[in-house]
């Protein structure tokens, strides 16, 4: 779940459905959990503030269910009102990103819940078991570590996630693989996958086109090929960091 502010540089975003519209935001934009692939277009030069949330770390910040940013780009103002103008005022002329960061903290703590929202502890608690464990331990095995039936916990994870547990268990599971890709050496496909938790070879490459759109080949050879500036935060991979 991401939150990120262009400074009133235009960004085109581009959904993989092809029957679904790209659209262009001047200011800031949510937008949940995808279960599709999507791509940015930024001007050649562009100041870009933002937040990367944990799976459920959006909900305490929001007042609407997280299934109506799933899948979707939406502009703050339509979930903070009136926040753009302040926010890009504020931060307009700051050369620090120390001092930028601090604005957008502040803006968090503002926005945060004076109570947790029914049902989010457990989300929590469940998905860092996910995260930790890269997304190998079962569903159900978590449900019945936690005292409740499958079906509550995805109906929980639903409504703060946006997904169901079994979806953000793919995502972590991928993170892991694409976090151990080292594009400068020599890759071993099936050690990697192993490793992963894929053991079934046309699943795992299913798998890999499903989040990339590329056969782990092509995927490389793009990655080679276009290498990421050193630091740049998507490096951090699909899933923030603690």
């Amino acid at each position: 779940m991401r939150c990120p502010c262009s400074g009133g540089k235009l960004t085109r975003l581009w959904d993989s459905d092809p029957s679904v519209p790209s659209e262009v935001f001047a200011d800031g934009w949510f937008m949940g959990v995808w279960t599709r692939r999507f791509l940015y277009e930024y001007p050649t030069r562009v100041r870009l503030v933002g937040v990367h949330f944990k799976p459920w770390g959006m909900s305490p910040f929001i007042d609407m269910p997280a299934t109506e940013l799933r899948d979707r780009w939406v502009p703050v103002d339509a979930v903070w009102q009136r926040s753009v103008d302040r926010i890009r005022n504020q931060v307009g002329d700051l050369a620090s990103a120390t001092e930028t960061l601090r604005v957008v903290e502040e803006e968090l703590r503002s926005r945060l819940a004076e109570a947790p929202s029914r049902g989010l502890g457990l989300v929590q608690h469940t998905g860092r078991r996910l995260e930790t464990s890269h997304g190998a331990i079962p569903v159900g095995a978590l449900a019945e570590a936690a005292g409740v039936s499958g079906n509550h916990l995805a109906t929980q994870f639903k409504s703060h996630v946006g997904v169901t547990p079994k979806r953000v268990a793919r995502i972590y599971r991928f993170a892991r693989l694409i976090l151990s890709v080292d594009a400068l050496r020599p890759v071993d496909w099936p050690d990697l996958a192993h490793t992963a938790g894929y053991f079934d070879r046309a699943h795992f490459t299913r798998e890999f086109k499903d989040f990339t759109g590329h056969t782990p080949t092509e995927y490389l050879a793009l990655r080679r090929r276009l290498p990421a500036d050193p630091g740049f935060p998507p490096d951090s991979g699909p899933m923030p960091a603690d």
